[in-house]
């Protein structure tokens, strides 16, 4: 039999081979018919920030894509699964080797023998019960799982990202307010303290002046501290070096009046979010891995037949070694069987099984968490919205209100007290719609999270409509048998 007859018959052996275990099957899960994607057509740009057209915000996205450490090392566990994919795949592959040795071997009766050998030898393990395609298997689920925890590095970034520049946007504006406030504050101040010295105020409207003045500066420095952690922070994410954190020139953008709003998104949840969620997609891909090691444990109750073969030549002189009639080869085959192990194999199936139970139900939990995670969105993308509206209605009132008690205190109508507490009431109005506007804001990133963070193929985030079958297609061996 030559080299490509042996060939030939170990193909038809491993291709005959069964696979044991279950084949993967995505679970049945209870899912609410929800509405089509369409409805949602507003996040299908897969840089879903774009919708709020802001140059900066995008620039600094795209910096924390390029520069971020946390997804960079989540680049690095893809690159890893990928590698352990391909020591997969090798091992169902025969094994080539060269060897070459020349020496001389004696004993105390004399100097012995020279002995030179030079071979090529081939080694190969029927996997007659698909244990290493079951391992192949585990190995691409992984890879995909992997990919799918990038996915999701990447969605948490840029939300990060984008909610800390707006967090930002907002301090800036609430520090505008504060020290419009404050001139305000020092202007009264000023003039209570020439009444007081003209007789025409008591000590006692000063004092509350003053207090007036000194709390709205202490509100202006703890904005300039948030303004700075949020900075620093906000530099982590995109990246920056130790130096540039230092230097600390976080650019500015659009105000936060100024950054786009989305329309409404209708109520309800697309029908298809699981397949567009990473987090998802991610856990099912590791359903995937546990549910062939089933079959790759099932395997360790039969025997294993590794084959070897080899060709070279051996001769006691070295300079005849490759003459002809130093030809030598070898073929040969094992049968290994366990017989006793002292229940391994049992105790190795039982946790494989195990395993697979508790990633199933890491997977529901992935899935219900998911599904209630965007209805909160939508709800929230809804709500903040009726609330930010309240508390602009609010803030013209107080505008309004300030303006007519102002006028009544320069009269001497009222006292400076009056004057005081609409001036404290409309400093917190302005404070919280600048609040209510980046909850707006905040609430759009968590629901463009909620629902996958955006729904174009292109750059690497979803839709994965047909992602499971596909997976499914590549992981589905053509035959299934139980021990």
């Amino acid at each position: 039999m030559n080299w490509k007859q042996l060939g030939t018959v170990l193909a038809a052996v491993w291709l005959g081979g069964c696979m044991l275990g279950p084949n993967y099957k995505q679970p049945d899960l209870d899912l609410p018919a929800g509405q089509t994607a369409e409805n949602f057509s507003v996040f299908t740009n897969s840089k879903w920030w774009e919708v709020f057209q802001d140059p900066v915000l995008n620039q600094l996205e795209a910096d924390a894509l390029e520069h971020n450490k946390d997804l960079q090392a989540a680049i690095a566990r893809v690159d890893q699964a990928r590698a352990e994919v391909g020591i997969a795949t090798a091992d169902q592959l025969p094994s080539l080797s060269a060897a070459a040795e020349s020496g001389r071997a004696g004993d105390q009766a004399g100097s012995g023998q020279s002995k030179s050998t030079a071979n090529v030898s081939v080694s190969y393990e029927l996997d007659l019960w698909g244990k290493y395609r079951r391992l192949s298997e585990a190995a691409q689920a992984q890879l995909l799982a992997s990919e799918a925890a990038r996915d999701t590095v990447r969605l948490t970034l840029t939300a990060d990202v984008a909610k800390n520049y707006f967090s930002l946007r907002m301090l800036d504006a609430q520090l505008e307010i504060a020290q419009r406030t404050l001139q305000a504050r020092q202007e009264n101040v000023r003039i209570y303290t020439s009444r007081y010295q003209n007789g025409y105020c008591t000590e006692v409207d000063l004092k509350r002046v003053e207090a007036n003045m000194a709390s709205v500066q202490a509100q202006e420095q703890q904005l300039r501290l948030k303004i700075a952690q949020t900075e620093t922070a906000l530099s982590v994410l995109v990246g920056k070096s130790p130096r540039e954190i230092v230097e600390n020139n976080t650019p500015r953008g659009k105000s936060l009046s100024e950054i786009t709003l989305i329309p409404n998104v209708p109520e309800g949840l697309p029908s298809d979010l699981l397949a567009r969620r990473p987090d998802v997609r991610s856990v099912e891909g590791q359903l995937m891995a546990a549910n062939a090691n089933i079959g790759a444990a099932r395997a360790a109750y039969f025997p294993s037949i590794p084959l070897t073969a080899s060709a070279g030549y051996a001769s006691g002189a070295l300079n005849n070694l490759f003459t002809g009639s130093s030809g030598v080869w070898a073929a040969g085959g094992q049968l290994l069987a366990p017989i006793f192990e002292g229940g391994k194999i049992r105790a190795a199936n039982k946790k494989a099984e195990a395993q697979y139970r508790e990633t199933l139900a890491s997977y529901e939990k992935t899935v219900q968490g998911a599904f209630k995670e965007a209805l909160d969105a939508i709800s929230a993308n809804q709500i903040n919205r009726e609330i930010f509206d309240s508390y602009k209605q609010q803030t013209e009132a107080m505008q309004r209100s300030y303006e007519l008690t102002k006028k009544q205190e320069d009269a001497g109508l009222i006292g400076v007290t009056d004057l005081l507490d609409v001036e404290e009431n409309l400093l917190s109005a302005e404070m919280n719609l600048a609040t209510a506007r980046n909850d707006e804001l905040a609430a759009i990133v968590n629901l463009s999270k909620a629902l996958g963070g955006g729904w174009n193929v292109q750059d690497g985030f979803g839709p994965y409509e047909n992602l499971v079958k596909k997976q499914q297609a590549a992981l589905d061996p053509q035959a299934t048998a139980q021990p």
